[in-house]
């Protein structure tokens, strides 16, 4: 099955050379059901925090995006209470981006530059969107306090049962260390743009 041979080549370039602050693994050897981690970047509200996303690799991937969603909270304009995300490349054209030339580590890295620049024009949350706009003071107060109560707090267990519990074959030692080190050495550069749509816009076709 193209699915299946797509994620296990997928799983082991994430083992071997993971993007800068991301981990993903399989849950319990089951490759359409990941689990991922992405840093909070530096410099940014959630810098420091370890945010918890869960990954559905559906049938027709790649010819159909993945589902994925955030299972920590998290305080953004375009990720709403439930985890779902408002971004362009999990979505289907016309409306979305996606390609069967993108992948796993690609949306990932994209959720990570979307927490790091938040797209107001197109929000989940519209009070969040507007404190964004007009009360950037207040947004960030509430977003670091967010990502205070529900990560920071909880990351050495978090990182720790991580360790303890996936399988080293899908998720690097030094990947692990790497959160561990709660983003010491994180800078916040833009990541490399293996595809023209990293940001939350829309592909020139």
């Amino acid at each position: 099955m193209q699915r299946n041979l797509r994620m296990k080549k997928e799983l082991q370039m994430f083992a071997q050379s993971p993007p800068h602050g991301v981990l993903c693994w399989a849950n319990g050897g089951d490759i359409t059901q990941l689990s991922a981690q992405i840093l909070g970047g530096e410099g940014t509200p959630y810098e420091g925090g370890i945010f918890k996303l869960e990954i559905q690799i559906p049938d027709r991937y790649p010819f159909e995006p993945p589902k994925v969603k955030f299972l920590t909270p998290i305080y953004h304009p375009n990720i709403d209470s439930g985890g779902r995300i408002c971004l362009d490349t999990l979505k289907m054209p016309p409306k979305g981006a996606w390609k069967p030339c993108l992948n796993v580590s690609t949306v990932l890295t994209s959720v990570q530059l979307l927490m790091a620049e938040p797209n107001p024009e197109d929000p989940l949350m519209t009070e969040i969107s507007n404190e964004f706009q007009y009360n950037k003071t207040t947004y960030l107060q509430t977003a670091r306090e967010w990502t205070r109560r529900h990560t920071i707090e909880n990351i050495t267990q978090t990182t720790e049962s991580m360790a303890a519990t996936t399988d080293q074959s899908s998720v690097s030692s030094d990947s692990v260390k790497s959160l561990n080190d709660k983003g010491k050495d994180f800078k916040r550069t833009r990541p490399p743009q293996p595809m023209e749509d990293l940001t939350n816009k829309k592909l020139k076709l």
